[in-house]
């Protein structure tokens, strides 16, 4: 083996290792790093070339490290933590509030909560660019998925600046043109006796029936999703009783709240960012917007 990389030009090659040694399969790491899979072969060849040693075995499930290519792993992992925290280091200098700034929030929010946000924000400044990730998975802030995070639980990555803004309250609701088929339930235990829309295999709801001492089971709820989007969605067309976040459901003209004063927990809504970056100009100005309407939404919505 050399005894001697050269990390310039090798940096590249090692990205390309430990997304194969992560993934475990070219395909997979093409996919991560925008590189066709043809690229990622070659890189990886060129790496093992200078080496003088093979990093992977191919097996029917994929590729597996060799005991070299175990022993690589977490002096290449070091290196893309330090060249992460460069960058980090690098975007903390800008001055100005301009550049692209990546929002994930959980399909939900980034589609019935952020969009005026993201609209206020535009007319407020218009050098900022804003790139929205749509998914309900927990990105990986250190490993600049995202700038910053909306999200309805507590971030656990560690040494992250991290704020709760406020809790959103949730609600019983159903389509009018259900409620005129069915008349709406007036204890809690009537809900059991209705059409319910439901998670799949997202357990919460079921978790919440529970803690109030209902046996509801997946087959009580006679359509399921698990992209939260489209079950509002499906509440909206009758397909039965949905809980909703009540700034939601309070605002659509086709939907009526049943059982109010049952009181399902609320959201609380986190806003999370890597400290390198929370003092630049750019993330800081989207923070400030986001906190601030985020937080006048939690204090309008109804209860």
């Amino acid at each position: 083996m050399h005894e001697r990389m050269d990390i310039q030009s090798d940096w590249r090659k090692v990205q390309v290792f430990l997304a194969v040694a992560e993934t475990g399969s070219l395909s997979a790491a093409s996919d991560a790093l925008g590189l066709t899979q043809p690229t990622v072969g070659r890189q990886i060849k060129a790496l093992e070339a200078e080496l003088s040693a093979r990093l992977f075995d191919r097996h029917a499930r994929g590729l597996h490290l060799t005991d070299v290519g175990h022993a690589l792993l977490p002096a290449a992992r070091q290196m893309r933590d330090a060249a992460n925290a460069l960058s980090l280091t690098l975007a903390g200098q800008d001055e100005a509030p301009t550049g692209s700034v990546r929002i994930t929030a959980s399909v939900f929010t980034a589609n019935f909560l952020l969009p005026e946000i993201i609209a206020k924000l535009r007319k407020t400044h218009p050098g900022i660019e804003v790139e929205l990730v749509a998914t309900d998975k927990v990105e990986n802030l250190l490993f600049r998925e995202a700038d910053i995070a909306v999200r309805m639980v507590r971030p656990e990555q560690l040494d992250m600046v991290t704020r709760h803004v406020g809790d959103l309250p949730m609600g019983f609701y159903a389509a009018l043109s259900y409620l005129a088929q069915h008349a709406a339930p007036t204890t809690p235990e009537d809900l059991l006796h209705h059409d319910l829309v439901g998670f799949d295999r997202n357990d919460l709801i079921l978790q919440g029936f529970h803690a109030f001492g209902y046996d509801a089971k997946p087959s009580d709820f006679g359509v399921r999703c698990d992209n939260q989007s489209a079950y509002w969605q499906l509440v909206r067309a009758g397909c039965g009783i949905g809980a909703s976040q009540t700034l939601v459901g309070s605002a659509d003209p086709g939907i009526s709240r049943v059982l109010p004063d049952f009181k399902i927990p609320p959201l609380p809504i986190w806003l999370t960012t890597h400290p390198g970056l929370r003092a630049t100009p750019r993330v800081s100005a989207v923070w400030q917007i986001l906190d601030d309407c985020l937080t006048d939404m939690c204090r309008r919505a109804p209860p």
